[in-house]
């Protein structure tokens, strides 16, 4: 069986974006850019692969995304609506009335039950949970591994990386790397 996976960036305040959805305050160095692309490629945009150097590059870990509607909006912003067509994209969401493009999934049914059956599939690669906060709640039962690139940077306000009751639930740190910038990667495993 596959792992759902939550990759993704934290202040030190536990926000994965600002109020309006920004990223752009977390201060990513030319080092850890380097050992992103390298170790997880697909998870930048298709939009911006190219731009890297990284187009046609093959998925490391990951040929699976689900995010919720907060995730996949600045895509649509900005008139992309796949935004990881190098994947198969699940966006879940009651509030999006439809998605106008074949290669993105749009469920309005339980989360948990949608994860649960990629996890049973056999591809070889684990499920990317990209977010966000509400999502990563709903189907906290169900993550099996956090990796978690902690900025040293304060947010104040935001996307909180957890939203949803209070559910306490232990994971183990099993590794941890540091970067120039002052940020770190943790791996979390479940138990």
């Amino acid at each position: 069986m596959r792992k759902l996976v939550y990759y993704v960036g934290v202040s030190i305040d536990g926000y994965i974006a600002g109020p309006s959805n920004q990223w752009d305050f977390y201060p990513v160095s030319d080092q850890m850019s380097a050992w992103i692309n390298a170790r997880y490629p697909e998870t930048l945009p298709t939009h911006v692969r190219a731009h890297v150097g990284l187009e046609g590059t093959p998925n490391q870990r990951f040929d699976t995304l689900v995010m919720g509607r907060g995730t996949y909006d600045p895509a649509l912003e900005i008139n992309v609506t796949s935004p990881y067509a190098h994947m198969r994209q699940y966006v879940v969401s009651t509030t999006l009335g439809k998605i106008d493009d074949p290669t993105v999934d749009l469920v309005t049914e339980d989360p948990v039950g949608l994860v649960r059956r990629l996890k049973a599939e056999d591809t070889g690669m684990d499920v990317w949970l990209a977010g966000g906060g509400k999502m990563a709640a709903s189907v906290l039962p169900e993550i099996d591994e956090l990796i978690i690139k902690s900025y040293p940077v304060v947010a104040g306000d935001g996307v909180a990386a957890f939203s949803g009751g209070f559910d306490p639930t232990l994971f183990t740190p099993t590794h941890r790397e540091s970067f120039d910038n002052g940020a770190q990667v943790t791996w979390f495993t479940r138990g």
